[in-house]
């Protein structure tokens, strides 16, 4: 049967000779191996272009708690400028998290075609990791869907890169708090007629939910790169 009176009602994406093209790129000369990898640079052009945001959201971040860091510890400094740098910090973790769900959403697209597809082509012995992929890929590709929840992402930025952050800059204000005043601690720390001790509270507060959202176990839902554990479905809704 020729492949335009194939009958496409009748596909069977956990068939084997459906789900293992990946034999087919290497065992028969079609233009499949060349539309593939055309597909497939271009899959890679995503990935690379979302980790490049990643990566200027942090550059971003680094240059402000710098540059915050010296203000802070010059004469003219307060430690009130140091609390700005943690809801400046703040803001940048929110904006990483959204940018790593988009991220996650074209790198899950790219491992896919490796585990399946050039993995399967290199070694068509071991078969396939997900029986009916291209039926899953087509269905992302017509409705494309955040796989990571937003606050795993936000606990996997924290622990990656922001909680030490966070805590640097803890550091820097309670530094700053008792080594350049001969006043407790309290008097120290407050800002106008906020009283030092609320003061104190709001940022505990902000550090224990920070700790929480970080270590606080739940199933994970992101695709690991480099793990041997598939964790929960390739496809989340939620």
């Amino acid at each position: 049967m020729e492949d335009n009176d194939r009958d496409w009602d009748e596909f069977d994406p956990e068939a084997r000779e459906e789900r293992e093209i990946g034999r087919e790129m290497v065992s028969k000369s079609t233009g499949l191996g060349s539309v593939m990898a055309h597909f497939y640079r271009g899959e890679m052009s995503v990935v690379t272009t979302w980790r490049q945001r990643l990566d200027e959201t942090i550059n971003w971040a680094v240059t402000i708690i710098s540059a915050i860091l010296i203000y802070a510890f010059s004469t003219e400094g307060k430690h009130v400028i140091l609390l700005t740098g943690m809801v400046v910090i703040a803001i940048f973790l929110g904006i990483e998290a959204r940018r790593y769900q988009a991220y996650d959403v074209y790198r899950s697209r790219a491992r896919m075609l490796q585990e399946n597809l050039f993995a399967n082509t290199l070694d068509p012995s071991q078969g396939v990791e997900h029986p009916a992929w291209r039926r899953e890929l087509s269905d992302d590709y017509r409705n494309p869907t955040i796989k990571t929840p937003y606050l795993e992402a936000l606990a996997r930025r924290l622990r990656r890169i922001y909680l030490p952050f966070f805590v640097l800059m803890l550091a820097a204000w309670l530094f700053k708090l008792t080594a350049f005043s001969s006043r407790s601690l309290f008097k120290t720390a407050a800002i106008g007629k906020i009283p030092g001790l609320v003061v104190l509270s709001v940022v505990g507060l902000l550090y224990t939910i920070l700790v929480a959202i970080t270590f606080w176990p739940r199933e994970r839902q992101a695709k690991g790169e480099f793990d041997n554990v598939e964790y929960g479905e390739w496809k989340e809704s939620d």
